[in-house]
């Protein structure tokens, strides 16, 4: 098969909600319905059997919640799937922005109680940003839910997004009886079974037309059910496809993760709908081009690091996004600042789990181990001429001052902090002044998985404390000789990050603010892509 075809194989997305809407279920389900693993881990056990497939790290299991993102990839009808499992909770979206940058289809799962919620909408935004075609997942329908109708009203009025459902379901909570396939008009039967775990494949189909219906519903579901078909059928437009690639509409399917109902539905959407690696735009010598999957040149860009997966050994990893050409195992691809890499061990992901990977195509994710070479943002090809677009970083929302507990180990905390500021975790900061670190954050659940990290992974005991400093602002100007007599002048309030870009860090905004009146010749910046 060419490298063209494979290509047209692959379909990689990535699942976004907010946190508690069944995100990592619904992760692991896939995977089971997906035959990529046999045994669901519980995300609400206890002990040993509180874990998951995507949440691997030690925080992640004790807390049952996703902090980092990871990759899992399987096959399903002869197509290959990438899933990319973003963190659900807040203080991670900065991680979560890069892993979608990589996708080229998004999974939206909403808690049918609760509908739009205010991460899902900043996710939505980053989405729309990328014109990412979104499926829609409506979760949790065997507990009491908001009307499917207002449901659809909420995600069009709130992110002016067609609905077209797929799917309709018969009410919610204990009188869940199923959903009507509107596609096939067959009716599919949720069956409780109280004390007994979910049935893992597909769910019984029975007949939709009124006499069957009534002989297998409750009357005032079949009432419910009917009616809400109706409003459906005078309301809602038909989908279509087009509409849905160019992000403009989004098909929703009906489910409940947790008792395994919908799951196939959901993966049978994507093997029909979602799009094959999609056209990304790049720069070739400094004139724009556009890579397509089926291109001869192997390229791709890493979206994200992780070091330490294994604790055993002190291991990075790149994430690589493939966009074009025909990997192979031993290839020497080159960054775009000429810097050269013979990759002999290139990895697929089961999460954790890992593999050899012979051979990759454009869609998929490969694990690119390496000492430090590489670091998000990076652009890899064989000519070493392909520049993608930037993946930015945005300014913290929080900074700290990090120390260590035994000073004597200050130089292996610098070493720890900078290894995680390479994965984008976080933000490290060195004033201009005086020997401080300056972690920068999105929230403050970041320090407390550094905390942890740190100490697991490099046997350090960190403390983070308040800085001096509050607000983190990027420097740039188009004269070298004006922001260096700047930063001259404004030592006490000056600093660099970790690829020594000039920073300006300051108490508040109103210091930023009126930095930036007194130098109008200089720009302070929330975002900043890496130059390569």
């Amino acid at each position: 098969m060419s490298h063209a075809a494979e290509a047209a194989r692959r379909r990689t997305f990535a699942i976004i909600s907010h946190p508690d809407a069944g995100k990592t279920t619904l992760t692991e389900n896939l995977l089971l319905a997906g035959g990529a693993i046999r045994a669901a881990g519980e995300v609400a056990a206890r002990g040993e059997a509180r874990r998951t497939r995507s949440d691997w790290m030690k925080i992640e299991r004790d807390r049952g919640i996703s902090v980092s993102a990871s990759v899992m990839t399987f096959e399903f009808q002869d197509l290959v799937f990438n899933l990319l499992d973003t963190p659900g909770h807040e203080d991670f979206s900065e991680d979560t922005y890069r892993t979608l940058t990589a996708a080229d289809c998004a999974v939206m799962v909403l808690d049918a109680a609760k509908g739009i919620e205010p991460q899902t909408l900043k996710l939505f935004e980053v989405c729309r940003l990328r014109d990412i075609p979104i499926v829609t997942f409506i979760n949790k329908m065997d507990r009491e839910a908001l009307e499917p109708i207002d449901l659809l009203d909420e995600v069009q009025d709130r992110l002016q997004l067609d609905t077209a459902p797929l799917y309709w379901p018969a009410a919610s909570g204990q009188r869940f009886a199923g959903m009507m396939d509107l596609t096939k008009k067959e009716f599919i039967q949720f069956e409780r079974r109280p004390g007994e775990p979910p049935k893992i494949g597909d769910a019984p189909r029975i007949a939709a037309d009124d006499a069957t219906l009534k002989a297998n519903l409750d009357g005032h579901v079949y009432t419910e059910l009917t009616e809400g078909l109706e409003m459906a059928a005078g309301l809602l437009p038909e989908f279509d496809q087009e509409s849905f690639l160019a992000g403009h509409m989004t098909p929703v399917v009906y489910g409940s993760a947790l008792r395994h109902f919908g799951v196939a539905e959901l993966l049978r959407t994507l093997q029909l709908y979602a799009p094959p690696p999609r056209d990304q735009k790049a720069e070739r010598k400094g004139e724009p081009v556009t890579i397509h999957a089926a291109d001869n040149t192997v390229s791709g860009f890493v979206f994200k690091i992780q070091a330490n997966m294994d604790p055993n050994h002190r291991d990075r990893v790149a994430f690589l996004r493939l966009c074009s050409g025909e990997f192979r195992r031993g290839m020497r691809l080159k960054t775009a600042g000429g810097k050269q890499l013979g990759i002999h061990n290139p990895l697929m992901f089961l999460a954790q789990d890992r593999g050899i990977a012979e051979t990759a195509y454009a869609g998929d994710v490969i694990g690119v181990p390496n000492h430090g070479q590489l670091r998000v943002g990076d652009s890899l090809s064989e000519n070493g001429d392909i520049q993608f677009a930037g993946i930015p970083n945005f300014a913290p929302e929080l900074l700290r001052r990090a120390r260590v507990k035994d000073p004597m180990k200050a130089k292996h905390l610098r070493k720890a902090l900078e290894s995680l500021g390479e994965e984008g975790v976080t933000q490290l900061f060195k004033p201009t002044i005086g020997s401080d670190m300056i972690v920068g954050a999105v929230g403050q659940l970041q320090f407390e998985v550094m905390i942890e990290r740190v100490a697991a992974e490099y046997n350090l005991e960190v403390v983070f404390e308040p800085a001096p400093y509050n607000v983190a602002r990027w420097l740039s100007c188009d004269d070298p000789k004006i922001l260096e007599d700047f930063l001259e002048r404004n030592k006490s309030a000056s600093g660099t990050d970790l690829d020594d870009a000039p920073v300006y860090l300051a108490k508040n905004a109103w210091d930023v603010g009126y930095a930036q009146e007194k130098n109008p010749e200089i720009r302070f910046t929330a975002t900043k892509e890496r130059a390569i």
